[in-house]
């Protein structure tokens, strides 16, 4: 019967923030660099975020013409699925967007500056040698690196310029460098690495602590370097990737 063609509105991704009752469907990702459940498609980005649009078919409209561009490339399919550290930039309005989580697991709307635009963050999913001898890695939104850096291995972090696909410089997955969480429990939480506790044939946790001193731990997997000691490469969300306790927001909601 083959793949599946439709995504019901409720089996969506909660942090896309659809609403149960205007419509039944909602837009099903195309298969792309980054998984179902982890995208945001390019409609829902202009439509819900940005409300550059008001309806499936002015999204449509602006696509058509060629104005979005994701990673420096020209995407004209409403649902290609862009994903974490992606870049989504809008010429026409010179406006630049990194797709970043913010602490409650929701692609936060982050503006960055032309010149951040043009390199993104990638980590390291797998490291091989192909055909003839050619070592090259495999990032976490799908692209193929030849002849890397020989001390860059898997879950380490590359800086990859968009507009060439080459690696500019990386970050060691080791203690004490700056993490982003990509998932789980702790999503969009930002902290330096503690350590790791390796547990083979399991699952291997990393403890991380983030700059107000709140430790907590998640798995390896979930684990995204941006930076070097407490020197994060890519700017930060509003909130800076702290998870404030309930209490704590709604004083600040007053504040405000």
């Amino acid at each position: 019967r083959g793949p599946k063609k439709h995504l019901k509105r409720l089996a969506a991704p909660k942090h896309w923030m659809l609403d149960k009752l205007s419509g039944v469907f909602a837009p099903r990702p195309s298969s792309g660099p980054h998984k179902l459940r982890e995208s945001l498609p390019i409609i829902l980005f202009i439509r819900n975020r940005l409300k550059y649009a008001l309806s499936y078919d002015e999204a449509k409209k602006i696509v058509m013409q060629r104005l979005i561009k994701v990673d420096g490339k020209v995407r004209t399919d409403l649902t290609y699925p862009a994903g974490f550290m992606d870049v989504i930039s809008i010429e026409k309005t010179s406006e630049n967007f990194r797709l970043v989580y913010d602490v409650k697991g929701r692609f936060a709307v982050h503006r960055i500056t032309p010149d951040e635009a043009s390199y993104k963050l990638c980590k390291v999913t797998k490291q091989c040698t192909g055909p003839k001898g050619v070592p090259y890695i495999v990032t976490h939104d799908g692209r193929t690196i030849r002849y890397p850096d020989p001390l860059i291995k898997v879950n380490d972090t590359v800086q990859v310029n968009t507009q060439t696909g080459k690696v500019m410089d990386f970050i060691k997955f080791e203690s004490g460098n700056l993490c982003m969480i990509t998932g789980g429990h702790n999503i969009g939480r930002v902290g330096s690495i503690v350590n790791v506790e390796k547990h083979p044939g399991s699952f291997h946790i990393v403890h991380v602590k983030d700059s107000l001193g709140h430790s907590f731990a998640t798995r390896l997997g979930n684990v995204f370097t941006i930076g070097k000691g407490n020197k994060p490469w890519i700017s930060l969300p509003k909130g800076r990737g702290i998870r404030v306790s309930i209490m704590e927001e709604r004083e600040k909601r007053l504040a405000a």
